[in-house]
Protein backbone atom coordinates (compact mmCIF):
# COMPACT_ATOMS: atom_id res chain seq x y z
CA UNK A 1 0.00 0.00 0.00
CA UNK A 2 1.34 3.42 -1.01
CA UNK A 3 2.24 5.71 1.85
CA UNK A 4 0.08 8.81 2.21
CA UNK A 5 2.88 10.99 3.49
CA UNK A 6 5.77 11.96 1.24
CA UNK A 7 7.98 14.23 3.37
CA UNK A 8 7.74 16.79 6.16
CA UNK A 9 4.15 15.89 6.83
CA UNK A 10 3.04 16.79 3.33
CA UNK A 11 0.82 14.40 1.44
CA UNK A 12 1.64 13.51 -2.14
CA UNK A 13 -1.39 15.42 -3.39
CA UNK A 14 -0.06 18.48 -1.58
CA UNK A 15 3.10 18.80 -3.63
CA UNK A 16 3.48 22.01 -5.61
CA UNK A 17 1.84 21.82 -9.00
CA UNK A 18 4.42 22.16 -11.77
CA UNK A 19 4.85 21.76 -15.50
CA UNK A 20 7.99 20.61 -17.29
CA UNK A 21 10.02 23.13 -19.28
CA UNK A 22 12.02 22.33 -22.43
CA UNK A 23 15.35 22.07 -20.62
CA UNK A 24 14.85 19.39 -17.99
CA UNK A 25 13.40 21.69 -15.35
CA UNK A 26 10.00 22.57 -13.92
CA UNK A 27 7.90 25.73 -13.69
CA UNK A 28 5.67 26.47 -10.69
CA UNK A 29 3.08 29.21 -11.04
CA UNK A 30 1.44 30.00 -7.71
CA UNK A 31 -1.93 31.73 -7.75
CA UNK A 32 -3.75 31.00 -4.49
CA UNK A 33 -2.88 32.46 -1.03
CA UNK A 34 -0.85 30.10 1.14
CA UNK A 35 0.54 30.06 4.66
CA UNK A 36 4.37 30.40 4.55
CA UNK A 37 4.83 27.32 6.75
CA UNK A 38 2.63 25.20 4.50
CA UNK A 39 4.47 26.55 1.46
CA UNK A 40 7.83 25.70 3.03
CA UNK A 41 6.82 22.08 3.65
CA UNK A 42 5.37 21.69 0.17
CA UNK A 43 8.46 23.27 -1.40
CA UNK A 44 10.86 20.99 0.48
CA UNK A 45 8.86 17.90 -0.45
CA UNK A 46 8.62 19.01 -4.07
CA UNK A 47 12.36 19.67 -4.31
CA UNK A 48 13.05 16.18 -2.99
CA UNK A 49 10.77 14.70 -5.61
CA UNK A 50 12.27 16.74 -8.45
CA UNK A 51 15.78 15.83 -7.32
CA UNK A 52 14.91 12.12 -7.49
CA UNK A 53 13.42 12.68 -10.94
CA UNK A 54 16.66 14.29 -12.15
CA UNK A 55 15.17 17.71 -12.72
CA UNK A 56 17.49 20.67 -13.14
CA UNK A 57 16.17 24.21 -12.89
CA UNK A 58 13.11 25.12 -10.81
CA UNK A 59 11.22 28.31 -11.64
CA UNK A 60 8.67 29.77 -9.24
CA UNK A 61 6.45 32.58 -10.49
CA UNK A 62 5.07 34.53 -7.54
CA UNK A 63 2.31 37.10 -8.18
CA UNK A 64 2.67 40.32 -6.23
CA UNK A 65 -0.23 39.25 -3.99
CA UNK A 66 1.90 36.38 -2.64
CA UNK A 67 4.91 38.49 -1.68
CA UNK A 68 4.76 36.91 1.80
CA UNK A 69 6.23 33.69 0.31
CA UNK A 70 9.38 35.30 -1.08
CA UNK A 71 11.42 35.00 2.13
CA UNK A 72 10.49 31.34 2.48
CA UNK A 73 11.68 30.53 -1.05
CA UNK A 74 14.92 32.46 -0.58
CA UNK A 75 15.68 30.56 2.63
CA UNK A 76 15.33 27.32 0.66
CA UNK A 77 18.03 28.47 -1.76
CA UNK A 78 16.03 30.29 -4.45
CA UNK A 79 17.26 33.59 -5.89
CA UNK A 80 15.69 36.41 -7.90
CA UNK A 81 15.78 35.98 -11.66
CA UNK A 82 13.61 38.85 -12.88
CA UNK A 83 10.57 40.88 -11.94
CA UNK A 84 7.67 42.44 -13.81
CA UNK A 85 4.99 44.83 -12.49
CA UNK A 86 2.75 41.96 -11.35
CA UNK A 87 5.08 39.09 -10.47
CA UNK A 88 8.52 38.01 -9.28
CA UNK A 89 10.33 35.05 -10.83
CA UNK A 90 12.59 33.03 -8.52
CA UNK A 91 14.85 30.20 -9.61
CA UNK A 92 16.79 27.26 -8.10
CA UNK A 93 19.37 24.87 -9.56
CA UNK A 94 19.08 21.28 -8.27
CA UNK A 95 22.02 19.21 -9.61
CA UNK A 96 25.57 19.62 -8.35
CA UNK A 97 26.75 20.67 -11.80
CA UNK A 98 27.39 23.97 -13.52
CA UNK A 99 24.32 26.20 -13.46
CA UNK A 100 23.00 26.64 -17.02
CA UNK A 101 19.96 28.75 -16.19
CA UNK A 102 19.88 31.60 -18.73
CA UNK A 103 20.43 35.11 -17.42
CA UNK A 104 17.68 37.69 -17.34
CA UNK A 105 17.12 39.76 -20.50
CA UNK A 106 20.33 41.67 -21.12
CA UNK A 107 19.25 44.33 -23.62
CA UNK A 108 16.76 47.14 -24.00
CA UNK A 109 15.70 47.98 -27.57
CA UNK A 110 15.28 51.55 -28.77
CA UNK A 111 14.59 53.22 -32.10
CA UNK A 112 15.44 56.48 -33.81
CA UNK A 113 13.27 57.57 -36.75
CA UNK A 114 14.61 59.42 -39.79
CA UNK A 115 11.52 60.95 -41.39
CA UNK A 116 12.29 62.80 -44.65
CA UNK A 117 9.67 64.56 -46.76
CA UNK A 118 9.83 65.39 -50.48
CA UNK A 119 11.14 68.89 -49.70
CA UNK A 120 14.36 67.41 -48.27
CA UNK A 121 13.18 68.32 -44.77
CA UNK A 122 13.86 66.19 -41.70
CA UNK A 123 11.40 65.79 -38.83
CA UNK A 124 13.23 66.90 -35.67
CA UNK A 125 12.27 67.46 -32.04
CA UNK A 126 13.57 69.03 -28.84
CA UNK A 127 13.00 66.96 -25.70
CA UNK A 128 11.05 68.15 -22.66
CA UNK A 129 12.47 65.46 -20.37
CA UNK A 130 15.65 63.50 -19.82
CA UNK A 131 19.25 64.62 -20.20
CA UNK A 132 18.57 66.76 -23.28
CA UNK A 133 15.83 68.80 -21.61
CA UNK A 134 16.58 72.52 -21.81
CA UNK A 135 19.60 72.07 -24.13
CA UNK A 136 17.81 73.26 -27.30
CA UNK A 137 19.31 70.27 -29.15
CA UNK A 138 17.39 69.21 -32.24
CA UNK A 139 17.26 65.43 -32.78
CA UNK A 140 15.23 62.81 -34.56
CA UNK A 141 12.27 61.22 -32.71
CA UNK A 142 13.43 58.34 -30.50
CA UNK A 143 11.88 55.91 -28.04
CA UNK A 144 11.80 52.44 -26.52
CA UNK A 145 10.20 49.44 -28.21
CA UNK A 146 7.48 48.02 -25.98
CA UNK A 147 7.13 44.39 -24.92
CA UNK A 148 5.72 42.28 -27.76
CA UNK A 149 6.18 45.12 -30.27
CA UNK A 150 8.21 44.76 -33.46
CA UNK A 151 10.88 47.32 -34.34
CA UNK A 152 8.92 48.76 -37.24
CA UNK A 153 5.77 49.03 -35.11
CA UNK A 154 7.69 50.82 -32.37
CA UNK A 155 9.14 53.32 -34.84
CA UNK A 156 5.72 54.14 -36.29
CA UNK A 157 4.20 54.51 -32.82
CA UNK A 158 6.96 56.70 -31.39
CA UNK A 159 6.84 59.16 -34.30
CA UNK A 160 3.06 59.38 -34.02
CA UNK A 161 3.15 59.86 -30.23
CA UNK A 162 5.85 62.54 -30.24
CA UNK A 163 4.88 64.54 -33.34
CA UNK A 164 1.43 63.43 -34.53
CA UNK A 165 2.94 62.46 -37.89
CA UNK A 166 1.74 59.25 -39.54
CA UNK A 167 4.54 57.28 -41.21
CA UNK A 168 5.30 54.19 -43.23
CA UNK A 169 8.29 52.12 -42.13
CA UNK A 170 10.87 51.70 -44.88
CA UNK A 171 14.14 50.25 -43.56
CA UNK A 172 16.55 49.76 -40.69
CA UNK A 173 19.60 51.75 -41.80
CA UNK A 174 21.98 51.01 -38.93
CA UNK A 175 22.08 50.03 -35.26
CA UNK A 176 24.25 50.83 -32.25
CA UNK A 177 25.02 48.66 -29.21
CA UNK A 178 26.05 50.18 -25.88
CA UNK A 179 26.52 48.66 -22.42
CA UNK A 180 25.82 49.57 -18.78
CA UNK A 181 23.07 51.97 -19.81
CA UNK A 182 20.07 51.37 -17.53
CA UNK A 183 20.49 49.39 -14.30
CA UNK A 184 23.56 47.70 -15.78
CA UNK A 185 21.76 46.49 -18.91
CA UNK A 186 22.91 46.90 -22.52
CA UNK A 187 21.06 48.85 -25.21
CA UNK A 188 20.36 48.22 -28.89
CA UNK A 189 19.38 51.35 -30.82
CA UNK A 190 17.98 50.90 -34.35
CA UNK A 191 18.02 53.84 -36.77
CA UNK A 192 14.96 53.51 -39.00
CA UNK A 193 14.03 55.17 -42.29
CA UNK A 194 10.42 56.33 -42.40
CA UNK A 195 8.21 57.84 -45.12
CA UNK A 196 5.76 60.51 -43.90
CA UNK A 197 2.07 60.01 -44.66
CA UNK A 198 0.99 63.28 -43.02
CA UNK A 199 2.76 66.59 -42.45
CA UNK A 200 0.86 68.64 -39.86
CA UNK A 201 2.88 68.44 -36.63
CA UNK A 202 1.01 68.04 -33.35
CA UNK A 203 3.67 67.58 -30.71
CA UNK A 204 3.26 65.70 -27.45
CA UNK A 205 3.62 68.33 -24.73
CA UNK A 206 4.65 65.91 -21.97
CA UNK A 207 7.86 64.72 -23.65
CA UNK A 208 8.45 67.18 -26.51
CA UNK A 209 9.39 70.85 -26.12
CA UNK A 210 9.32 71.66 -29.86
CA UNK A 211 9.03 69.89 -33.22
CA UNK A 212 9.49 71.04 -36.81
CA UNK A 213 10.43 70.10 -40.35
CA UNK A 214 14.04 71.25 -40.83
CA UNK A 215 15.97 71.34 -44.14
CA UNK A 216 18.60 68.58 -44.16
CA UNK A 217 21.41 71.02 -44.86
CA UNK A 218 20.39 73.17 -41.90
CA UNK A 219 20.31 70.14 -39.60
CA UNK A 220 23.68 68.93 -40.91
CA UNK A 221 25.23 72.31 -40.13
CA UNK A 222 24.20 72.36 -36.47
CA UNK A 223 27.33 72.40 -34.22
CA UNK A 224 26.01 69.71 -31.87
CA UNK A 225 25.24 67.41 -34.80
CA UNK A 226 28.71 67.88 -36.28
CA UNK A 227 30.45 67.33 -32.95
CA UNK A 228 28.85 64.20 -31.48
CA UNK A 229 29.38 60.76 -32.99
CA UNK A 230 25.88 59.28 -33.12
CA UNK A 231 24.29 62.55 -34.26
CA UNK A 232 26.97 62.91 -36.94
CA UNK A 233 26.29 59.44 -38.34
CA UNK A 234 22.54 60.06 -38.30
CA UNK A 235 23.21 63.24 -40.29
CA UNK A 236 25.34 61.28 -42.76
CA UNK A 237 22.60 58.68 -43.16
CA UNK A 238 20.05 61.43 -43.82
CA UNK A 239 22.24 62.97 -46.52
CA UNK A 240 23.11 59.71 -48.24
CA UNK A 241 19.48 58.58 -48.32
CA UNK A 242 18.44 61.95 -49.78
CA UNK A 243 21.16 61.92 -52.45
CA UNK A 244 21.52 58.30 -53.52
CA UNK A 245 20.55 54.75 -52.70
CA UNK A 246 21.74 53.28 -49.42
CA UNK A 247 20.36 49.74 -49.01
CA UNK A 248 18.88 49.10 -45.59
CA UNK A 249 17.15 46.16 -43.96
CA UNK A 250 13.43 45.61 -44.47
CA UNK A 251 11.25 43.28 -42.32
CA UNK A 252 10.45 39.94 -43.94
CA UNK A 253 7.86 37.76 -42.15
CA UNK A 254 9.01 34.25 -41.27
CA UNK A 255 7.18 31.37 -39.60
CA UNK A 256 8.57 29.56 -36.58
CA UNK A 257 9.38 25.86 -36.95
CA UNK A 258 8.12 25.20 -33.41
CA UNK A 259 4.70 26.84 -33.11
CA UNK A 260 3.82 28.50 -36.45
CA UNK A 261 4.11 31.96 -34.91
CA UNK A 262 5.27 34.83 -37.13
CA UNK A 263 8.35 36.96 -36.54
CA UNK A 264 10.38 39.27 -38.77
CA UNK A 265 13.83 38.88 -40.29
CA UNK A 266 15.41 42.24 -41.18
CA UNK A 267 17.52 41.89 -44.33
CA UNK A 268 18.38 43.50 -47.64
CA UNK A 269 15.42 41.97 -49.45
CA UNK A 270 16.15 43.61 -52.80
CA UNK A 271 19.69 42.25 -52.73
CA UNK A 272 18.40 38.77 -51.92
CA UNK A 273 15.82 38.95 -54.71
CA UNK A 274 18.46 40.07 -57.21
CA UNK A 275 20.82 37.29 -56.15
CA UNK A 276 18.01 34.73 -56.34
CA UNK A 277 17.04 35.98 -59.79
CA UNK A 278 20.66 35.84 -60.98
CA UNK A 279 21.05 32.29 -59.62
CA UNK A 280 17.86 31.19 -61.38
CA UNK A 281 19.05 32.70 -64.66
CA UNK A 282 22.42 30.98 -64.33
CA UNK A 283 20.71 27.67 -63.60
CA UNK A 284 18.51 28.05 -66.69
CA UNK A 285 21.54 28.90 -68.84
CA UNK A 286 23.39 25.81 -67.58
CA UNK A 287 20.36 23.62 -68.28
CA UNK A 288 20.14 25.00 -71.84
CA UNK A 289 23.83 24.41 -72.44
CA UNK A 290 23.49 20.87 -71.08
CA UNK A 291 20.59 20.18 -73.43
CA UNK A 292 22.61 21.52 -76.39
CA UNK A 293 25.53 19.28 -75.48
CA UNK A 294 23.29 16.23 -75.31
CA UNK A 295 21.68 17.03 -78.65
CA UNK A 296 25.10 17.43 -80.29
Amino acid sequence: MEKLVFQNGVKKDQLLSAVNDYHGGVIVELKEPMDPNVFQNMLKASLSKWRLQGKKGVWIKLPIELVNLVETAVKEGFWYHHAEPHYLMLVYWIPETENTIPANASHRVGIGAIVLNDKRELLVVQENSGRLKGTAVWKIPTGIVEEGEDIFEGAIREVKEETGIDTEFMEVLAFRQTHKVLFGKSDLFFICMMHPLSFDIQKQDLEIEAAQWMPIEEYAALPFVQKHGLFKYIKDLCLVKAERNYPGFTPVPITSFFDASTSFLYCNKDGLDQESSASSSLKEDLEIETCKTILI
